[in-house]
Parts: C-alpha cells; structure tokens; sequence
C-alpha cells in the first residue's frame, strides 16, 4: 500500500470550506491582494499542475497496484490524436538541429506562424512554452498592477510575485462562470495588466468576442494591457471562425477606440485583430499568448508563442534568456502547421467528443459548465465542497482514471474536477466510472484525503 502523502502544514478542510466561502464563483467584485505572492495556490500540498499522477495519487491515498487496470491520464489536457503520425520520423532524421546554435531571431517559425496568423512577422515572438510567454509580459511591468479573472491558470500570479506586481482578483459568476464585463472594465482603473484567459483553464469557457472588444475598447481608455492566453484556442473552433450569435454592433466604436484602422471584426481569432494594414506601428493595447504543445500533444518539446503590436515584441525579446527556444522546437514549426489532415482530423474528433461527453456527464446529475475547449469541468450537485471532489477524484483513480484536482484554483477549492476530453472509448470508460462513483458512494460523509488533513 502506498504511503499515505501528509506534508506539514497541510490545510484543514474547515480551512479550505473557508477560503471557498470567500472566494466563491458567485463574487463578481474584485478583491486586492495584500501580498504579491499567492499562499491559496503555493501553500497546498496538491501537485500544481496536471501531469503528476504520482503526487496526485499519494494526496490521495491511493495504492496504484490496487486500480482497476493500466491507468489513463486526463489530468493533463493534449489531444488524444498527437503527436502527428510523421513527428516520430522527422525526429529521428532531424538531429542537425542539436549540434548547432539555433537562430535567435527564430526566421523559419516566425515566418510560418505569422503567414498562418495573418499578422507581420514582427509582431510574434517564440517562447519556451506558454509559461515563459507569461513570465516575459510580466518582466515588462515591473512593479506594476495587475487584474486576473479568477479561476484561471495560477502562473500568471506567479508570474507577477516573480515581478513584483500586486495582484487583484475579479471571479467568474455562477457555476456557468459568466464574465461580469462591467464589474471587469470598473476594476481596471489603475491597472497595467489584465490576463484574461480564452477559453479559460481549468472552466473551458470562452468569452464573447464582443465582449472582449469591450475590455480592449475600456483599456485603451485606462491605459491598461489586456493579455489574452489562447494556449487552447486551437480547440475552440473560433480559428475557424465559427462563433455563433456574436452581436456585430459591439464592434462598432472599435475603430475610434480600440485599435484605431477598423479591425475589429466580428468573426474569427483575436489576432486579426493585431493584423497590419498600412501602419505596423500602431500600439493596439493586446497580447495574445499561444501555445502549439497541447494540439500537437509535443508538451516535452516546450513550444509557445506571442503576439503584440512590435514595439511589445521588441521589449518581449530582450528580456528573454538567450537561446530559450531550441534548435528543434524551431525548426519542427512549419512542419506542423503545414499538416491540414492532422488538424482538420483533431477538429472532427473534437465537434464529436466534447457535446456527447457532456451531455452524458450531466445526464448523471453531474454539473458540468458549457466548453469550447479540450476539457470539462464538473462536480457533483448541491453543495460544492473539497470533500465532493475528492469523492469524485478518488474513485477515478480507482478506476485507472486520473483527473485534474483543483483544490490550487482560486474559487473552485477542490469541489470540482477537470477531465482531458480523450478518445470516445476512453470518455465512455469516463463516463460508466463516473456512473459507478455516484451509485457506490455516500457523498455527504466523504472520507477525507491525506492531504486534505482535518476532520470530515
């Protein structure tokens, strides 16, 4: 049997019950920090992130010989159908790459991404992964402020206690966690930053373009940065410019107040909205962070990118550690976007998946808010606590199913679960798990976790 996992200090569940009380989905006010750092998040004994199946079981207290059968992990959330067939081979036949220095203005990817993009190749920018993406917008305001929309992806706290950046929190509302757009655009007085996170990690929501021309109409105003992250937006389907029921009169002060030349559009990504007409100098006040690991299932090979006006690259660029991005990572790029049939095939899986997992989710009785990404959220109905969620993930990892906790997401605290959308025949054995926990369990005495600590 594994020995049970129980660090010093660990919360009480009295603790976390009321930590979640504070900062419930509901709050739509923002709250300031007191401290650039983030205790709610760095002080769990849960693993940060997903991917670490081992720390995740010994929180859980689960033995991995005692699970029924070889265990599948969707606590990470990559598509099931990368990497691409080819990569294996390009790899093989690609060491060239490794005994020379990489080109540190990075030609052949930023050419290709930004042909694809549409945007001049002077407003993208290569990174060691979305995180340093993060981490090199947050080196640029130093000593700033900075608003996040909460629950969401805790580097960009930690990004801002790296930097000194105080840090204020404005929460999704409900459990369909709605964007207050108004409450949002009163909070940004004063502000340098604000990350916003589309479709957000760990809810799978994705706002409203109209919406977001709205916070970047309002931070042009306030003279704030709006910092986008679309590390799933290859998952949304809005690439592609499917975005139903978008309202195209919200686009139209853009050209007075947002970016200035008319283009804000109402359908399509967010970079069209960086695109050059005849002026590549005009200061639009948005940066968009993106990340090719999670499409192309390639997350060991560290592969992010940004895209700004190219006064915000320039500045981007130098702070960045020479030779971040490797020989590999840049030479693979055009290589992938060149391959239609692998996106085209992901983005078929995907529009089958993601509605048919979800309704069978909550044909269950489970609450799962609405995804545009490559993921669900759910919990259990009624009341949300740690203890509920843990329920839900121990007995998954009973099943050989290993999901994402989220006791690290601010206002979420645990109740909730994150689950990778995989192929249909790992979402039924999902699903027929779920099936199992529910009937089995007695939710309302969970038993407690060895990391949660405290009584039940």
């Amino acid at each position: 049997m594994t020995e049970p996992y129980s660090p010093p200090g660990a919360a009480s569940a009295a603790d976390i019950d009321s930590e979640a009380a504070r900062h419930s989905p509901a709050q739509a006010q923002a709250t300031a920090s007191t401290s650039n750092s983030d205790p709610h998040q760095y002080a769990s004994p849960w693993p940060l992130h997903g991917g670490q199946g081992e720390a995740l079981l010994r929180c859980l207290g689960v033995d991995p010989s005692s699970a029924a059968g070889p265990f599948v992990d969707l606590s990470a959330s990559l598509n099931p159908l990368g990497p691409p067939t080819w990569f294996g081979d390009w790899l093989a036949g690609a060491g060239g790459h490794l005994w020379r220095y990489p080109d540190p203005r990075q030609p052949l990817a930023r050419a290709a991404l930004a042909a694809h993009h549409g945007v001049a190749q002077q407003q993208l920018w290569l990174t060691n992964g979305g995180a340093e993406a993060i981490h090199l917008v947050a080196q640029c305001h130093r000593g700033g402020r900075a608003l996040i929309v909460e629950p969401t992806f805790g580097e960009y706290a930690r990004a801002c206690a790296l930097n000194d950046i105080s840090v204020s929190r404005i929460m999704l509302q409900g459990d369909d966690f709605r964007l207050d757009v108004d409450a949002l655009c009163q909070a940004m007085t004063g502000v340098d930053l604000v990350f916003l996170c589309r479709p957000n990690n760990p809810t799978g929501t994705l706002a409203r373009r109209d919406d977001v021309a709205t916070l970047l109409r309002h931070a042009r105003r306030v003279g704030a940065l709006l910092v986008v992250d679309e590390a799933f937006a290859e998952f949304s389907d809005e690439d592609e410019g499917e975005d139903e029921g978008e309202d195209e009169s919200a686009f139209a002060e853009c050209s007075d107040d947002a970016a200035g030349d008319g283009r804000c559009a109402a359908q399509g990504p967010l970079c069209q909205w960086l695109a050059p007409g005849a002026d590549t100098s005009v200061d639009v006040p948005l940066v968009l962070l993106r990340s090719l690991t999670k499409f192309y299932t390639l997350p060991g090979l560290r592969l992010g990118y940004v895209m700004a006006s190219a006064a915000r690259i320039r500045a981007l660029a130098e702070r960045q550690v020479a030779w971040s991005l490797n020989g590999l990572a840049e030479a693979v790029v055009p290589e992938l976007l060149a391959d239609g049939d692998f996106a085209e095939a992901s983005r078929g899986w995907l529009a089958d998946e993601r509605d048919r997992l979800c309704q069978a989710l909550r044909a269950l009785g489970l609450v799962v808010p609405e995804s545009r990404a490559n993921f669900v959220l759910l919990r259990l109905p009624g009341a949300a606590t740690p203890q509920r969620g843990e329920v839900l993930l121990r007995g998954l990892a009973r099943h050989a199913i290993l999901g994402r906790h989220t006791h690290t997401f601010r206002g979420l605290d645990g109740a909730w679960v994150r689950l990778a959308l995989s192929t249909a025949e790992v979402n039924d054995r999902v699903v027929e798990a779920l099936a199992d926990i529910i009937a089995a369990e007695t939710v309302a005495g969970g038993s407690q976790t060895p990391c949660s600590g405290g009584s039940a």
